[in-house]
């Protein structure tokens, strides 16, 4: 129905309220980056501790300090990189991961299986608070490392772990470790390719366990390239290549990540020649990138995922028919259509096409567009009057919550509002304390090529980006017992009865399945973007 929604104004206004932003807060401070060096645009990452860092902006930094243990083809298949080679037991429960020999830190320390052990260690042990603990919960001895506060947020505190060594980790020589899994998993070599997994210099700790305090300011890889400085927060980030590094080499000499607090400024510093590559073009300037960028914009698969989360922790919206009705009130494929002009298509299942298994339309009715029967059911369930939806403001959000909101409107007569933060970890800050926020704004790119990497991560009760306090035991165990199957037919399977039960919960809204929609200058070439919403830093080049 182009032309005729409530919400397409909304989304010009936006349009012109953030080309105005963009042109205001553009600006060029590159006389400090290298000869032979590129500059790309991010989003302030939350961390960049490699335990702590789940999310794709510091994801794309860290790909620049470290040398993960392997990466994956075109078929999703992964494959040795700093790792001489991974192997397994009959089970899927011991692993033993060989690693490459000659490769140091850029601080000249070499990499061996300590390094990886410590870093683990670090990431697993629950006082330690790192965001991607979730990921080394398949290791034997995980549960010693963590602890439970008995009172909450109340004056006791969570008595000390039981362990701060995983079990599960054992040297075997200095370029030899294993791995025990308290349960078989066949898909465990791919999950060691996310970013939790990359090891840590003897120089990033203390003493025994505690991280240096400012090592995150400045963090020390085994990647090919080194930090230049340190992080200079909501500024940028900048890195340059390692000498004699054992790895593939970039072809560029560094790279400044630079730091926007929204897409608008990223988009017109791209058009005026003072950004090289940006990854996400912003949806007010879709219908111009072309005409702008010409044959430098470009397009390619992603496996972004991009959903709203009910808080579940709220009394408001318990009642599983007032989520279905709001899902029921959305317009996926107008939204798609109109705002995205096409870059986006609706997501109406909860794992992205991306991954094999996964379903086009496990959702059903519940993300069928029905206004009439959405008002039924809310009325019914006597759903809040008022609600209004959060997002982070430097996610080039606003045109498409607008929107939203103007939908869930028309269709339930009810107020709705977009409420944007500054940055996602103020969203997910407020969100973890229990606040009333409403419905939150949140998006997924997988880590590793596997069906688990959603349902996991997002959806089970302890998982790493579950903000929203979704619980089912019934779910949890459909998707243990997936990780555990001896084949991947069965994973599979019991994975996809893992997502019914989402489908019978609806503890959040699909929205769209993404693509990279990217840009860059006329300086650089070779720019190509990966499933995992990554600019390829190894193949991109100055232009001749």
């Amino acid at each position: 129905m182009p032309g005729k929604s409530p919400w397409k104004m909304v989304a010009i206004t936006a349009v012109i309220a953030l080309l105005a932003a963009g042109c205001s807060g553009s600006s060029s401070d590159d006389t400090e980056v290298l000869p032979n060096s590129i500059s790309i645009g991010i989003g302030e990452p939350p961390s960049l501790i490699p335990s702590n860092a789940v999310q794709v902006n510091a994801s794309q930094v860290l790909a620049s300090l470290f040398y993960p243990l392997v990466r994956f083809d075109p078929t999703n298949k992964p494959y040795m990189v700093a790792a001489q080679s991974i192997t397994h037991d009959k089970s899927n429960k011991v692993w033993t991961v060989r690693l490459k020999p000659g490769f140091t830190f850029s601080n000249g320390e070499p990499v061996t299986a300590d390094n990886y052990i410590d870093a683990w260690n670090y990431g697993a042990y629950g006082p330690n608070g790192q965001a991607a603990s979730y990921f080394y919960s398949r290791i034997d001895g995980f549960a010693e490392l963590q602890s439970e506060d008995p009172d909450g947020d109340g004056p006791e505190k969570a008595p000390q772990p039981q362990a701060d060594k995983l079990r599960g980790l054992k040297k075997v020589n200095n370029l030899t470790f294993t791995v025990t899994l308290s349960e078989p998993f066949a898909g465990w070599m791919a999950v060691m390719g996310y970013d939790a997994f990359y090891p840590l210099p003897k120089a990033a700790f203390s003493s025994d366990g505690v991280l240096n305090k400012d090592f995150g300011e400045a963090p020390i890889g085994n990647g090919p390239f080194k930090m230049k400085g340190t992080w200079q927060h909501d500024d940028k980030i900048v890195v340059e290549k390692v000498a004699d590094f054992k790895g593939t080499i970039p072809k560029v000499n560094g790279i400044t990540w630079k730091i926007y607090q929204e897409l608008g400024a990223q988009y017109a510093d791209l058009i005026a020649g003072n950004l090289d590559i940006q990854t996400t073009i912003p949806i007010e300037n879709l219908a111009s990138a072309s005409g702008d960028l010409g044959d430098r914009l470009g397009r390619s698969d992603s496996s972004s995922f991009s959903f709203v989360g009910f808080p579940m922790y709220l009394d408001k919206y318990k009642n599983v028919n007032v989520r279905r009705a709001i899902s029921m009130a959305i317009n996926r494929e107008e939204m798609t259509d109109q705002i995205f002009l096409g870059s986006e298509k609706p997501a109406t299942s909860f794992v992205s096409p991306a991954v094999e298994g996964a379903r086009s339309n496990s959702c059903g009715q519940w993300c069928e567009y029905n206004p009439t029967r959405a008002k039924q059911l809310y009325t019914a369930a006597n759903g809040p009057r008022d609600i209004k939806i959060t997002y982070n403001v430097d996610g080039g959000h606003k045109a498409w919550i607008d929107a939203m909101c103007n939908q869930i409107k028309a269709s339930l007569a009810i107020n709705c509002t977009g409420s944007g933060l500054p940055k996602l970890r103020d969203v997910i800050a407020k969100a973890s304390a229990g606040e009333d926020i409403g419905l939150i704004r949140l998006g997924w790119s997988m880590d590793y090529p596997l069906m688990e990497n959603y349902l996991g991560p997002l959806y089970t009760s302890d998982g790493s980006s579950n903000y929203y306090g979704y619980k089912n035991s019934t779910f949890d165990s459909l998707v243990r017992q997936g990780s555990v199957a001896n084949n991947t037919k069965q994973a599979e399977q019991l994975w996809n009865e893992a997502e019914n039960q989402l489908v019978r919960d609806m503890p959040v809204l699909p929205l769209r399945f993404g693509q990279n929609v990217f840009g860059w200058s006329e300086r650089v070439t070779d720019v190509t973007m990966d499933l995992y919403s990554k600019v390829d830093i190894y193949s991109v080049d100055i232009a001749s």
